[in-house]
């Protein structure tokens, strides 16, 4: 089922995410709908805050298959990369953003299983953006200008 996209101000934007106990039927069934949403909005990336729940979920798909991560975490990152991003919380919009060139992130699996990744280049950036959404922050955080 396609979700609502909430968009700035909504405060669940800006709330910590809980932790997700246990993965239920309703926890995959959140899954599927926010793969649905994200790829009918034509996004990388979606993060559970971004249709109004605020569970620590998110769903990238950079054109290397669905990557459903529960519980994520950003374990090591390094380098340094400027790129532009967008985000559909905030339509219309984007700008560059300096995030980590390289990041291991790790997570619970639709299994719950711990997943690893290896990440670089756009996939790396997009678990740095949907992960901070799980924290509250947005791109937009980051500009200077």
């Amino acid at each position: 089922m396609i979700r609502k996209i909430v968009t700035l101000p909504d405060p669940v934007l800006r709330r910590k995410a809980v932790p997700v106990r246990k993965i239920t039927k309703r926890v995959r069934k959140l899954i599927d709908d926010m793969a649905e949403t994200m790829y009918e909005a034509e996004g990388a990336g979606l993060a559970a805050p971004q249709i109004g729940v605020s569970e620590r979920i998110i769903v990238i798909d950079v054109g290397q298959g669905l990557i459903p991560l529960i519980n994520p975490k950003i374990v090591s990152a390094e380098g340094e990369e400027r790129d532009v991003e967008g985000c559909l919380s905030i339509p219309g919009k984007n700008a560059y953003v300096t995030r980590s060139k390289k990041v291991t992130v790790t997570g619970l699996g639709l299994d719950g299983k711990e997943k690893r990744y290896e990440a670089e280049g756009l996939l790396a950036r997009a678990f740095q953006h949907e992960i901070d959404h799980l924290d509250g922050i947005l791109y937009i955080d980051y500009l200077t200008e």
